[in-house]
């Protein structure tokens, strides 16, 4: 059962109660209008989201897409480079031709290897108007029948003008070891009075644009050529004969 509710009289006369002496809510204490004012309160830190850790695949992503910023940005600029020389320069591809061919030495020696000395008579051509070409050394050139290499040689170092024709007088030696069945193969094929030969050259060489002289490309020239006969000292008819043009850096 509730205690029974007491009631104090007041004194009117008495006047206002004492102030108190000591402070109700000690030093060091905190006191909050709804929690126990004896417990003081902690200060709460402030929530900051962290960063989610960069992931390996978006560092892939943007060097795969600088990558190819930087490719299409050179495509560009070569494409530009191109279409300045095509429509300044009008550039046209040399052209070359077999006139003459000799033969000097075709021997069967006793170790039953195969000497032959070719002089081969090539003509290039520049058509072009405000482009030269300088030969450059290290070339090679070589006549190959049925797939074996029967001689071989260089062109010489040399500059070639503008709209320039230039004649090459070269030899060409070799040494084939165990030639039996190219012999044979050779004396057969005389008789039809048409032999294939196939010479082959790899010539590197730099272009000059006007003053500019550009860095070292490759001419490669594959020449197919059909003669009557390949007896030594021995007049060659040439039947036909036809050339194939591409260079490479």
């Amino acid at each position: 059962m509730a205690d029974h509710q007491r009631i104090h009289p007041v004194d009117p006369e008495a006047g206002p109660p004492p102030k108190p002496t000591a402070p109700l809510v000690g030093r060091g204490s905190y006191r909050s209008e709804q929690g126990d004012p004896e417990r003081p309160m902690h200060r709460t830190i402030p929530y900051a989201p962290m960063k989610p850790p960069k992931r390996r695949g978006s560092c892939f992503k943007k060097c795969l897409c600088w990558t190819l910023a930087l490719i299409i940005i050179q495509i560009i600029l070569i494409g530009i480079l191109a279409a300045i020389i095509y429509f300044v320069f009008d550039p046209k591809i040399p052209k070359y031709s077999v006139d003459a061919m000799g033969i000097t030495e075709l021997t069967t020696n006793v170790d039953n290897s195969l000497s032959a000395t070719f002089n081969v008579n090539i003509t290039a051509r520049n058509p072009n108007k405000k482009i030269g070409i300088y030969y450059e050394g290290g070339s090679h050139l070589s006549v190959w029948y049925t797939g074996t290499k029967l001689c071989e040689g260089s062109l010489p170092k040399f500059y070639q003008g503008h709209r320039n024709t230039t004649l090459l007088s070269l030899v060409l030696t070799g040494q084939t070891q165990d030639a039996s069945g190219l012999v044979a193969s050779l004396d057969a094929q005389r008789q039809t009075g048409n032999i294939p030969l196939n010479l082959r050259a790899t010539v590197p060489v730099r272009i000059k644009l006007g003053s500019l002289k550009l860095m070292k490309w490759k001419f490669l020239v594959r020449c197919r050529v059909n003669v009557d006969s390949v007896a030594q000292n021995n007049a060659i008819r040439i039947r036909d004969s036809s050339c194939r043009f591409r260079f490479r850096l």
